[in-house]
């Protein structure tokens, strides 16, 4: 099942604390991001990266008009639970 954001609060560094429409919450380490490069060279800035909104619209973080994040992915990551199996590639399932 899919869980919207309805807040999140900077909590210094690279951490983000969210809270999901069903009242889960946790705070997710996007330290792993500055790794990916494309769009996200733009969080080796971290006024650039304070400065994520909650989009109601998407239900996940954005960053401008350029960056969001799956809010599949910043659910498993901030509450520990799985992926959707529809995320998991049959390769990495197996």
């Amino acid at each position: 099942m899919l869980h919207d954001i309805v807040s999140a609060a900077y909590k210094g560094g690279y951490l983000i604390e969210l809270t999901f429409d069903n009242g889960e919450h946790g705070v997710v380490d996007f330290t792993s991001y500055l790794q990916r490069g494309g769009v996200f060279k733009r969080f080796h800035d971290v006024g650039f990266f304070r400065e994520f909104r909650v989009d109601r619209e998407l239900g996940t973080l954005t960053w401008g008009d350029e960056i969001d994040v799956a809010p599949e992915t910043l659910y498993a990551q901030a509450t520990g639970a799985p992926l959707p199996g529809w995320m998991v590639s049959e390769e990495v399932a197996a």
